[in-house]
């Protein structure tokens, strides 16, 4: 995802420095070479070497043929004035290259280049669905643009082989694909040189070499992979290497789709569901269209066909925003419509959520619930990045199943996450529980079968045992939202001697660093969920490093009759300090030395401490903002509402914590 500063330009010296230190979740961690002198050839060359990744025949010498014949095309044309109209239209009314010029070079403003992508498909594919000349005239005008960029991407952090580049590689590869025929010889060749020498530097920065492993399961990784296979398929038989591009993220993708969640959860957070994951298809479509190969049916697609309930359950009750575990936003801020990232999350007033990734695996897996989900989130009036796409992605002869018979709780196993609401209506009141390993547990037995994987963990936060408490149409308690240096203070979870979970502290990754093995051991033990109570148990032990010398740390959360119960159980080897966090957007009232309001807005969440030997006090909740490209932990300091802090008053090598919430009676 693009980072987001105030002063990006005045930090540039910072993050060129960042670049050669230990590196950082929010770009791609690079690879490293384990042995150099390792002779055996990686298995990414071996995957290059066996998986299909060739053109098929018949699109030999064909254009447009990535994502579509011309006979298709006819097709769309016949949705575009039948059963999709309504959402066609809305897509030219928007066509971003009619509504303003394309950014000059170098365009090094935050998303820029990528705005610039979109613009060229949808502009693109408007032009072969409409014949109109305007829209011919958009798209090679943000075409050259695309050309004109020295550097895709962002010159100070990894240029030419990162999002960006993925991104133009994609629009512009498409872009040349669908209007081959409307462009002349030379400018043909001059996009199809860009092209190529951008591909190249993306392919040469991939390549496997022996030792090297990879960030398979990050977004850094997988969508310049997308990019790099659109173009390889635009120029398969014009460009001598362009095979070469094709099978590299074809045997990138074998990982990429192995060590996908199978529960269907996003580690990155529901902000990098929205921005990714349309990323994965993107790939899959080009290669089923592009080769004959449809991933779709793999085994290790079980998470994608469990993704709707992700995008379901992590929705709050009025639809307008999530339970924003992980790097989501601003947490307070821009749930309160304020900070740099509300224009961006809720651009034009509708939360930006790209639901219609939805309608394509509802049509690909034949399945009433997924359509079922994005028809709920397109009655919301949610927005999509690319729009345009719901002319191929939706059927509308699938029906949908009504929201209303999506069971109202959920349970993601491998991630440890619990979602539960009372019902379906904006009134309902609704918690999410978060006790699991940053990438779940599928990721322990992974990690020992590919070498060549690392994880990149960092848009994941210190945050087990962790929840999120939603009622009377607000966040009661809850996450501070996309930090430079997540913290577990920043969490409703509990630190230990004033130090929180994993490796914190040391930059944007908090894993980094910390055994895998013992974080797989946080888990939940039960979770007893009905349609008016829950209860749900966790171990939260292996979450602290063993230097703290906590040796048991259970959490139990229950919910019953219209309120909440958290009691903590904890142990260590030497006496500690214990304090259990509680976050509020706005404000800590304090009742009495024993009761506490969070604020936000005209609701409030009592606090009601029933441990008789903790005392309690409220602070401002601090963090470290994001930073610029390659300094993403060098951000500024903001505050983020506030918190309440209960601990008990001395060091004790035992401590039992009792606290009740009580949110306010429904309006």
């Amino acid at each position: 995802m693009q980072t987001r500063s105030r002063s990006f330009w005045l930090l540039t010296i910072v993050a060129l420095f960042s670049i050669t230190q230990a590196q950082d979740a929010r770009e791609a961690l690079g690879p490293k070479d384990q042995a150099a002198n390792n002779k055996t050839p990686h298995v990414l060359t071996q995957l290059m070497a066996t998986k299909p990744a060739a053109l098929k025949a018949e699109l030999r010498g064909v254009h447009p043929r990535v994502y579509v014949t011309e006979a298709e095309l006819k097709a769309l044309r016949e949705r575009a004035r039948t059963t999709h109209r309504a959402t066609w239209q809305s897509v030219l009314r928007n066509l971003r290259a009619l509504q303003q010029a394309p950014p000059p070079a170098p365009a090094q403003a935050r998303r820029a280049q990528n705005d610039v992508a979109i613009a060229i498909a949808e502009t693109a594919l408007a032009y072969k669905v409409e014949g109109d000349a305007r829209y011919l005239d958009a798209a090679k005008k943000y075409m050259d643009a695309a050309v004109s960029y020295d550097i895709w991407g962002y010159a100070n952090n990894k240029p030419n082989v990162d999002l960006a580049a993925g991104h133009l590689l994609y629009g512009l590869g498409w872009g040349y694909d669908l209007l081959y025929h409307e462009l002349s010889e030379a400018e043909r060749a001059r996009y199809r040189d860009k092209l190529s020498k951008q591909a190249r530097l993306l392919f040469e920065y991939y390549k496997p070499k022996p030792g090297r492993s990879y960030s398979y399961s990050q977004n850094h990784v997988f969508i310049p992979l997308a990019g790099l296979a659109v173009t390889a398929y635009a120029l398969y038989d014009e460009v001598s290497d362009a095979p070469q591009w094709a099978a590299l993220a074809r045997a990138i993708y074998d990982r990429v789709l192995a060590t996908y969640a199978p529960d269907g959860y996003y580690y990155e957070g529901f902000e990098y569901w929205i921005f990714s994951t349309p990323w994965l298809v993107h790939y899959l479509d080009a290669q089923a269209h592009a080769t004959g190969e449809d991933l779709f049916d793999q085994p290790t697609m079980a998470g994608f066909r469990q993704m709707h309930l992700y995008v379901a359950h992590s929705l709050l009750p009025d639809g307008q925003y999530v339970f924003d575990f992980g790097d989501v936003f601003e947490g307070p801020l821009t749930r309160a419509k304020q900070g740099e990232e509300y224009a961006r999350a809720v651009p034009g007033g509708r939360f930006n959520t790209n639901y219609n990734l939805l309608y394509r695996l509802a049509a690909r897996f034949r399945d009433p619930e997924i359509q079922g989900v994005a028809d709920w989130l397109k009655q919301l009036k949610h927005w999509n990045a690319e729009e345009f796409w719901t002319l191929l992605w939706q059927d509308p002869t699938l029906k949908a199943a009504p929201i209303a018979r999506l069971p109202k709780s959920h349970y993601f196993r491998d991630h440890e996450v619990v979602y539960w609401r009372s019902d379906w209506t904006p009134q309902a009141t609704a918690f999410a529980f978060k006790c699991g390993p940053p990438e779940g547990h599928h990721a322990t037995a992974l990690l020992k079968q590919f070498p060549d994987w690392h994880l990149s963990s960092g848009h994941a936060h210190p945050d087990a045992a962790s929840f999120i408490i939603y009622a009377n149409g607000k966040v009661l308690t809850g996450d501070a939202g996309y930090a430079g240096v997540p913290l577990t203070e920043h969490h409703n979870s509990v630190l230990i001697d004033g130090k929180g979970q994993a490796a914190e502290g040391k930059g944007h990754d908090a894993f980094e660093g910390y055994p895998y093995e013992r974080l797989d051991q946080v888990r939940i033990l039960a979770a007893q969920l009905s349609a008016n109570s829950a209860l749900i148990r966790a171990d939260v032990t292996g979450a602290y490093a063993a230097g703290l010398g906590l040796t048991s740390f259970l959490r139990t959360f229950q919910f019953s009759q219209g309120r909440f119960e958290i009691t903590d159980e904890l142990s260590a080897k030497e006496p500690r300090v214990f304090t259990a966090m509680l976050h509020a957007d706005e404000r800590v009232e304090a009742v009495n030395e024993r009761q506490f309001l969070l604020r936000n807005g005209g609701a409030a969440l009592r606090v009601e401490v029933l441990t008789r030997q903790l005392s309690a006090h409220s602070e401002p909740n601090y963090l470290t903002a994001p930073g610029p490209p390659g300094a993403v932990d060098k951000g500024d300091r903001q505050q983020r509402g506030a918190r309440l802090a209960i601990a008990n008053a001395r060091p004790v090598n035992t401590a039992q914590f009792k606290v009740r919430l009580t949110p306010p009676r429904e309006k």
